[in-house]
């Protein structure tokens, strides 16, 4: 089975600078012109497949499109051309925290981001008190997550995420969310998946990582698919680039 399955797929950002909103009237074919001109390129027709069970690892240089293409995956982005196909649920490890409210409690969010990535509520109830032990954020769960630091806050993140049954988990460099102790939980979890045979697509600069984690690579160099394939190989060209 075919997880996700890329065509042919380009992402351009459109980068807006129109020296305000009175030139933009006043100058409105002008600027218009100007910016449909001025897009970043992220990705150039990219085409590549992930089949069920596969561990991907994505690497390339910063800049190159890894995360835009975990975004592409995840659905919080759209290409400009080609198609992007995506089978099964999603647990995105990317902004872990995204879609926090921040007058909520620790406890409130995690329904609420629970429900965001695909749960239903009974669900998340069956796994609040789970999900509520492996983040340990202990009694500052019932406070407002407004005081939560940014390491607490992707703690949870991380917590709801792995608590979903995913069947396509989407790591983007949160292998370093907490103090060491977490880390090294973080890590089991992910290979706890792997082991279960889910399929993971794994974005990271950290080579030694992507080397003992992935059966596969992806490398990513200047917007365009440089390699897919065994890992030893796309690491040796990597570190040639």
């Amino acid at each position: 089975m075919i997880r996700v399955k890329f065509e042919n797929v380009t992402k351009y950002y459109t980068l807006l600078n129109t020296g305000g909103i009175k030139n933009f009237i006043l100058n409105f074919f002008r600027e218009y012109k100007k910016i449909k001109s001025n897009r970043f390129l992220a990705l150039e027709n990219i085409s590549f497949e992930v089949k069920d069970k596969d561990v991907v690892g994505i690497i390339g240089k910063n800049g190159a499109g890894k995360s835009t293409t975990l975004g592409l995956i995840a659905g919080v982005l759209k290409p400009t051309s080609g198609r992007v196909e995506v089978n099964g649920r999603i647990a995105p490890l990317l902004e872990l925290g995204a879609g926090f409210h921040p007058d909520l409690t620790g406890r409130e969010n995690v329904i609420l981001n629970g429900i965001l990535l695909g749960m239903t509520k009974k669900e998340i109830l069956s796994k609040l008190d789970s999900i509520i032990e492996f983040s340990e954020l202990g009694e500052f769960i019932d406070q407002p997550i407004r005081i939560y630091s940014s390491g607490m806050l992707s703690r949870l993140g991380f917590s709801v995420a792995v608590h979903t049954n995913p069947d396509i988990l989407l790591i983007d460099e949160v292998l370093s969310v907490g103090d060491f102790k977490f880390q090294e939980k973080s890590k089991n979890k992910i290979y706890e998946f792997k082991e279960k045979g889910k399929t993971i697509i794994f974005v990271s600069h950290d080579i030694g990582m992507v080397e003992e984690l992935c059966d596969k690579v992806i490398l990513i160099h200047e917007h365009k698919l440089l390699y897919q394939g065994d890992v030893k190989k796309g690491v040796e060209l990597y570190e040639q680039l």
